[in-house]
């Protein structure tokens, strides 16, 4: 006798057909995912974004730049003088004057102060960039602030706790610190700026230098001090570089040129290179850094 065999139709697959790998059924998940205060859903595990690459800026600093500049700022003092102690206005110790303002005499010098000996702990780098623009309109409405924030988003790459860091505080809102009559009030909104550091610091160097300072009109340089000016001014001991951009240099960035209709207006802003140098002629040793990273300077 001859078993009966069920005939199955041509239309329909078999399950091994269907598919060459095996496969298995995505997991059933029983408790839905935690809403956070926004709304959106959090994932059961900490999910982390690292990077994918290493920093061409980076590298050239650790393995270049920084051995070079310790060589050029580098200074030999065998003996060096003491610093003078700063003295006080009112004793300390005196009971009358313990919760009295007590400046230095002779104001404060802490710019004038010589900066420590050029060792390979303390050479000079870059810390982070802060990006500023300030939105007149915004004192009216802080809904004028939105093309700001998408247009500094897009250069930056920066949003609050981007890639799972916590420490990341993406494009913040500048609001006023006083009331001044007829400009701003006491926490009124009056721009945005945000601050880079790590590899996208260095990202967004090498991208202003490349695209945006070759394509700025009538650009000789960033302006310096003539010469003859003091080293100890306020200005000159703090480490710190700004440069201030027109508003048609947005443009010039890739991530805005690509889709000018998405942004109805350009910005300026001021670009803030600050930097661990501190003392006398700081910001001499701040320009030389940049110079490391081809951003040009020019006597005025």
């Amino acid at each position: 006798m001859s078993a009966a065999v069920a005939k199955v139709p041509r239309h329909v697959a078999s399950p091994a057909a269907q598919s060459i790998r095996p496969t298995r059924a995505a997991p059933h998940i029983r408790k839905p995912l935690k809403r956070d205060e926004r709304g959106l859903p959090v994932p059961h595990v900490n999910i982390v974004v690292r990077d994918t690459h290493a920093s061409r800026l980076a590298d050239h600093y650790y393995n270049t730049l920084r051995d070079d500049l310790m060589y050029m700022t580098y200074t030999h003092e065998p003996d060096r003088k003491p610093h003078r102690a700063v003295r006080p206005r009112f004793d300390p110790n005196d009971p009358y004057a313990k919760h009295r303002h007590n400046p230095p005499v002779g104001g404060n010098r802490a710019f004038a102060t010589p900066p420590p000996p050029v060792t390979a702990e303390n050479v000079i780098q870059l810390e982070r960039i802060q990006l500023h623009t300030m939105v007149k309109e915004a004192f009216g409405s802080r809904t004028n602030l939105l093309p700001a924030i998408m247009a500094f988003r897009a250069i930056s790459g920066e949003s609050e706790h981007s890639g799972g860091q916590r420490t990341v505080e993406g494009v913040q809102i500048v609001k006023g610190g006083q009331n001044i009559g007829g400009w701003t009030r006491l926490g009124a909104p009056l721009g945005v700026k945000v601050d880079l550091k790590g590899p996208k610091m260095y990202d967004f160097l090498g991208m202003f230098v490349d695209c945006v300072l070759p394509r700025l009109r009538d650009f000789h340089g960033v302006a310096m001090p003539p010469p003859s000016q003091q080293l100890t001014l306020p200005h000159s001991g703090s480490g710190v570089v700004s440069i201030g951009l027109p508003p048609d240099a947005m443009a010039f960035f890739p991530q805005i040129e690509v889709n000018l209709d998405a942004y109805p207006r350009m910005y300026g802003m001021h670009i803030h290179f600050i930097t661990n140098a501190f003392g006398a002629g700081a910001q001499n040793r701040a320009r030389t850094l940049l110079s490391g990273f081809r951003v040009p300077f020019a006597r005025v």
